[in-house]
């Protein structure tokens, strides 16, 4: 922008580091930019070996720094940076050779096509039961995807995202909500060397359909629509979105919460406050998936709204949102017991109270989840990034089901909270 705006020669700089990750978003983009590189890192040394840094030579090109600089700023450019190639990334075949099972699980693991973990093989037969789960076409383009702006987006399909859905041991009622997720084009794991974490939230008729857990445990691994469904999008964002550790996922430690993406619904039953989506702009009736996106868990806590803004200090990120999980005994003390009538009413408050001036109500978020176990809630400093629709996914003739639900156990509710006593 410089050099078009005032006509200022630029070159751009980047460490060694990430050389690789640069050359390709170059190819990727049909840009030869001439990039300097100098040694890694440059946080947290010494003057002394920033000042070596550039009185040596760039690691990548053996060149000697400055000059490599003032070459790039003065040499007029040469033809294959006038009209570079775009580089392309060949089209996967639609089908695998036949093998044995043992033999294609290796395939699967191997080539980097699952999350360490076991899957199910994603047969044209199970595939073709997959589809079974929405009305729409395996060939609609549902969108595409990289887990970095440096890379190529790949364009993907309903039978693509089919496939993935098999491997996450999905079933066709799942289908829809994995649809939704897919449609947002967000990765599970956008590429940074920070490692986001995400967040899943169903809203709506949906959860009651396909038995989604949002009481008791709804953020452990106690429920079988919340596992898969999470575990589906990491798979999606691996394979669709073609993230490939070190090459353009650059994660320094990754984040846990990425193998299931804390995949839960809203327990609407039993919260005080509107539901998420309806915030949103949706109706109570409609189904919907919401997207968050952050660093940290940071605090389990309880308490009044006082120590709930105290806690958002810590939740200082580049996205200056929080994002609360409330259990419903302490949305209801907020509500009752403190006077916040609405979620809006706290909101202000945690902004007001939070002492820091780049928290404002819009990006405080307020989900709530859980059992009645105890008036907790957790800080994240997790944004709010989409909420997508999931009806539009939906089979005309509602939701397809197995002829006998695939359920695991389910806790006991009790209305009264006497749960145990006769």
């Amino acid at each position: 922008m410089i050099e078009h705006d005032f006509d200022i020669p630029t070159a751009p700089v980047v460490t060694a580091r990430f050389a690789d990750y640069i050359l390709r978003d170059s190819d990727t983009h049909g840009m030869k930019l001439r990039w300097v590189f100098p040694p890694y890192p440059v946080g947290f040394v010494s003057r002394e070996t920033l000042q070596g840094y550039i009185k040596g030579n760039d690691p990548v090109t053996g060149k000697q720094l400055m000059q490599e600089m003032t070459d790039a700023l003065l040499q007029p450019l040469t033809e294959g940076e006038k009209h570079p190639t775009i580089r392309k990334k060949p089209k996967w075949p639609r089908l695998l050779k036949k093998d044995t099972e043992q033999n294609l699980h290796r395939l699967f693991l191997e080539n980097a096509w699952t999350d360490g973990l076991p899957i199910i093989l994603p047969t044209e037969k199970r595939v073709a039961e997959m589809l079974t789960g929405t009305d729409h076409d395996p060939d609609e383009i549902v969108g595409r995807m990289s887990v970095t702006t440096h890379e190529e987006r790949l364009e993907y399909t309903v039978e693509k995202i089919a496939v993935n859905a098999v491997m996450a041991g999905a079933r066709p009622e799942h289908f829809p909500v994995i649809l939704a997720l897919a449609e947002s084009q967000e990765p599970s794991m956008p590429s940074s060397t920070t490692s986001f974490g995400r967040m899943i939230v169903v809203n709506g008729p949906i959860r009651d359909m396909i038995g989604m857990n949002y009481e008791a445990a709804a953020l452990s691994p106690f429920n079988y629509a919340n596992s898969v469904i999470g575990r589906a999008y990491t798979l999606l964002t691996i394979n669709l979105g073609d993230a490939k550790l070190a090459d353009n996922f650059t994660a320094t430690f990754g984040n846990i919460s990425n193998y299931n993406n804390m995949c839960c619904a809203e327990n609407e039953r039993k919260s005080v406050y509107e539901p998420f989506h309806v915030e949103k702009g949706f109706k109570p009736e409609e189904s919907t998936v919401s997207l968050f996106r952050g660093w940290n868990i940071l605090h389990l806590g309880m308490g009044p709204a006082e120590r709930m803004a105290e806690m958002m200090k810590g939740a200082v990120s580049m996205a200056f949102s929080c994002t609360f999980v409330m259990d419903p005994l302490t949305a209801k003390s907020l509500k009752e017991e403190q006077g916040f009538k609405t979620k809006n009413d706290l909101k202000k408050f945690l902004a007001e109270k939070s002492g820091l001036p780049y928290f404002m109500p819009e990006n405080i978020n307020l989900i709530v989840v859980g059992g009645e176990w105890n008036p907790m809630y957790i800080t994240t400093d997790f944004m709010h990034t989409q909420t997508m629709s999931v009806d539009k996914w939906i089979p005309e003739k509602g939701i397809k089901h197995d002829d006998k639900a695939l359920r695991m156990p389910v806790a006991r509710n009790c209305s009264d909270g006497s749960c145990g006593i006769n």
